[in-house]
């Protein structure tokens, strides 16, 4: 069923009064991580020096620096960086799990993965890189970051607790940061690295937590209810599903590294009540490696 323009329009007011907020937290976090960014080095076809490494077999004597092996017993080939630029997809999850925060002085864990996510594509977009949500065309240039600003601001959260991206949207060679809490269903996750890997496809999980789900602080008789009103629990004495949930998370985070490692991708977490920086330093440096 359509809904009315009024709707809408009101819909649409009320979630681009966050893109001001949006946009600042992000620029000011991409400061902070690279500020001097010139994209994904790696070694290519291009003018700029890169680095010296040791020859080896299929270079010609044509590639050899010979002022450069001069100076040791070892031969050396001047590599240049690669000016072409590298498509980056991002994920960030908008099942309603995401929507959740522990407490009034810290943001939702899609409030913090949206900020990571646009803040990682402002430095890939200085330094060059084409950027794009994961399905849609990646672009570069600075208007690029306001489109993915404005989409992460226009976006509704899923009617369910958790969401997965279209594997199908896969192109071969890509490099992918997916964000979520990854506290569903894990299978898309292994069907996409095995689809990944065989795409020649690399890329980082990472999950984000709020605190409370990452040392599950509760005692007593406690109503557990998912956000989507799918899932309920009424437990009488809390306190006693602490190590369990531990354990499980803890299996979870495990399955998810094991898996990302078997198919040449990075897995790491973040939790909200730390400053964002760290982690997404992490995610950038991985990310160019």
């Amino acid at each position: 069923m359509t809904q009315p323009p009024a709707d809408l329009r009101a819909q649409a007011d009320a979630a681009s009064a966050h893109l001001p907020g949006l946009i600042l937290s992000a620029e000011r976090l991409a400061a902070m991580i690279a500020p001097g960014a010139h994209g994904l080095r790696r070694a290519g076809p291009g003018e700029d020096f890169w680095q010296y490494r040791p020859a080896h077999s299929g270079d010609t004597a044509r590639s050899i620096d010979w002022r450069r092996s001069a100076r040791s017993d070892a031969q050396f080939v001047r590599d240049r960086e690669a000016q072409t630029a590298q498509a980056v997809g991002l994920w960030v999850s908008s099942g309603q799990g995401m929507t959740y925060t522990g407490g009034t002085d810290r943001p939702s864990k899609l409030q913090r993965a949206q900020v990571m996510a646009l803040a990682l594509a402002m430095v890939l977009l200085r330094g060059g890189e084409k950027v794009g949500l994961l399905g849609k065309q990646a672009r570069a240039g600075r208007i690029q970051a306001d489109r993915l600003a404005e989409h992460m601001a226009m976006a509704t959260p899923r009617d369910t607790d958790s969401d997965a991206p279209q594997i199908l949207t896969l192109r071969p060679n890509q490099r992918l940061v997916l964000i979520s809490d990854f506290l569903g269903d894990p299978a898309w996750v292994g069907d996409l690295l095995d689809r990944a890997a065989g795409m020649g496809v690399r890329g980082v999980l990472l999950q984000v937590l709020d605190p409370d789900e990452e040392t599950f602080p509760y005692s007593g008789a406690v109503d557990f209810r998912s956000l989507s009103g799918g899932m309920r629990h009424d437990s009488r004495d809390a306190g006693g599903l602490r190590q369990a949930y531990l354990a499980r998370l803890a299996e979870r985070r495990d399955w998810l590294l094991q898996r990302s490692r078997a198919a040449g991708w990075h897995f790491g977490h973040h939790s909200t009540d730390h400053a964002p920086a760290h982690a997404l330093g992490w995610v950038y440096q991985v990310l160019g490696g």
